[in-house]
């Protein structure tokens, strides 16, 4: 497998130690939902195309159902655009809260196919009749196609997909909600593995009170100061994840004076993608890790030779 020949060459130039003894990338390339461009997105497919491609997170988003199952999927909902119902036929928007996974066991949430529906944005997607899976059946796959190829180990940048309108309608309280995320990774991985991630605020702090150890990372889609949105938060993030559009190299280097990482997202222009590594940012979330492995590639020769 000509993807594995040179991942332990670019691991071993892009890996640095924390204080705290965890390792992390220093530049991180991570698979937004998997590989949402190659494969459905937020599936085992998605995910071990990921690793194929040599990134070295996966981001991930989880919600949990009516049975108290931690399944991966970006809405809280079976989304119309990416799934036909358990009978194979087409939903509208306006239909489609209605399969509130939430209010769905997870039998029922795996009856939906959510990997053949065409997704015009994502043309390059392969078709596969697939269901949202849940999350220990992907750690499970990725760990055993890590053992299986001899290759590195991944972090996992998971999503926690809560409105303080969508409690106890669309998601459990964010107290239960984070405790039932933390207790299945706990039981799968080492922790030092996990960072979470929110654009909802009361999760971050919530995992600040309650799991200390746990890295965060701050989702920012407002227009609002970096100040604003961590004054906001109450403490400094491992992680500020904001649209890549929002950030300058000014920001990054308030954000990196202030000992907080930066990981924009998403990012699938190469063009983008060497744009912001010119501001200095610490890695990319993208729906093409195919294309980050190529430019990741062509900095570390040139990093290499430099030498």
């Amino acid at each position: 497998n000509m993807t594995f020949r040179f991942v332990p060459f670019l691991i071993a130039c892009s890996i640095t130690q924390m204080t705290s003894g965890q390792y992390i990338p220093k530049f991180d390339i991570q698979g937004h939902r998997g590989a949402r461009g190659l494969m459905p997105e937020n599936t085992i497919p998605a995910f071990l195309m990921a690793l194929d491609s040599g990134v070295t997170t996966l981001e991930l988003d989880v919600v949990i159902t009516k049975d108290k199952q931690v399944v991966v999927s970006h809405e809280p909902w079976m989304s119309a655009s990416i799934c036909f119902d358990s009978e194979g036929r087409v939903y509208t928007e306006k239909e489609e809260k209605k399969f509130n996974i939430y209010q769905m066991t997870y039998e029922e949430v795996k009856q939906f196919n959510c990997g053949t529906k065409i997704n015009e944005r994502f043309p390059n997607q392969a078709k596969m009749k697939v269901s949202k899976p849940l999350l220990r059946d992907v750690i499970v796959a990725v760990e055993d196609q890590i053992k299986s190829n001899a290759s590195y180990e991944v972090d996992y940048n998971i999503e926690i997909k809560s409105a303080p309108d969508g409690d106890n309608k669309f998601h459990p309280s964010i107290e239960e909600y984070s405790d039932l995320v933390y207790n299945l990774v706990d039981e799968y991985l080492p922790l030092e593995r996990l960072v979470i991630q929110s654009f909802d605020f009361r999760v971050l702090k919530y995992w600040h009170h309650k799991y200390p150890e746990i890295r965060l990372s701050a989702l920012v889609d407002n227009t609002k100061s970096i100040e604003s949105n961590l004054d906001e938060l109450g403490f400094r993030p491992s992680v500020y994840s904001p649209h890549h559009r929002l950030l300058s190299r000014e920001k990054v280097t308030y954000l990196h004076q202030h000992k907080i990482r930066v990981v924009p997202w998403t990012v699938n222009e190469v063009s983008d993608m060497l744009s912001l590594k010119g501001m200095g940012v610490d890695g990319i979330i993208t729906d093409y890790p195919d294309r980050a492995r190529k430019y990741k590639m062509t900095l570390s020769i040139q990093h290499k030779g430099g030498r």
